[in-house]
């Protein structure tokens, strides 16, 4: 009896071993991006894919600052209020933020003290700069504007490091800014069907991309939007090891109970 336990115990490792040493043989030649790139001195060169400014949304926070030559007279007008922000640019500090900005209303407008309401939704931030700059011509001498997105925000989930919703720090964001403030892939990332997930106009896009390729690069996704989501999925790998640990844990509880049943017809 004490025999028969022992080759299956035995039989369990074996078992377990060939699977491990089989997936990851299997991962690791696909854990290396941009494998398309010729190896050496030999170069590759790929048109990059053209960056479209975001335009402001409702329900976007901005910072807005007005300057001119007497800093007292615009003092009023850059007086914004608390909002709440969800995101954060590092993993250790998620969840709600709260920030002092200027909310777009429903209605596409924020109100400044002293200038009013102005409309602002549809406008990237550079237009929107342009346009509060000519409504406070006749407020303020020499005046210049800054305005920024404070929620700019992208959620990155699945196998990455550090699965989190992150405020982004400008604009201009790529798909791989986005998966670095994540901590990248972990190793059982399926780097060959990275997902996006977009919402505009009141439609979903769905969009994959193969991080093995480095045409990556040239998709007109590859620079992200606000609220976009990146997913990324679990290889074999990751099924394979969970089910090892569980044939491990399977064959030490049918070791046991041999075990026992050998004490018990013994006594």
């Amino acid at each position: 009896m004490n025999r028969i336990a022992a080759l299956k115990y035995l039989r369990s490792i074996i078992y377990t071993f060939f699977i491990l040493l089989w997936t990851s043989c299997s991962v690791t030649k696909k854990v290396p991006y941009f494998q398309d790139i010729p190896q050496g001195g030999d170069s590759k060169i790929l048109a990059m894919s053209k960056f479209t400014e975001p335009v402001i949304q409702t329900d976007d926070i901005l910072s807005i600052q007005i300057f001119s030559i007497d800093p007292q007279s615009t003092q009023v007008s850059n007086q914004a209020s608390l909002q709440s922000a969800l995101g954060s640019n590092s993993a250790s500090n998620t969840g709600n933020q709260t920030v002092a900005g200027f909310l777009v209303d429903k209605n596409g407008e924020v109100e400044l003290v002293g200038i009013g309401k102005v409309k602002l939704a549809g406008l990237t931030t550079y237009q929107a700069k342009e346009l509060i700059r000519e409504k406070t011509k006749e407020l303020y001498n020499n005046v210049s504007v800054g305005v920024r997105f404070l929620n700019f925000k992208v959620t990155v989930l699945g196998e990455v490091n550090r699965p989190a919703v992150y405020t982004m720090p400008n604009e201009r964001i790529t798909l791989f800014d986005a998966l670095g403030l994540a901590g990248d892939l972990t190793i059982f990332g399926k780097r060959e069907n990275v997902l996006l997930i977009r919402e505009e106009n009141g439609k979903k896009d769905f969009v994959r991309f193969d991080l093995n390729s480095a045409n990556v690069v040239e998709s007109s996704y590859f620079y992200l939007k606000q609220n976009d989501v990146i997913y990324v999925e679990p290889n074999k790998g990751k099924a394979a090891s969970l089910n090892s640990f569980r044939t491990q844990t399977f064959a030490v509880i049918g070791s046991a109970l041999s075990v026992l049943v050998v004490i018990f017809t013994r006594l």
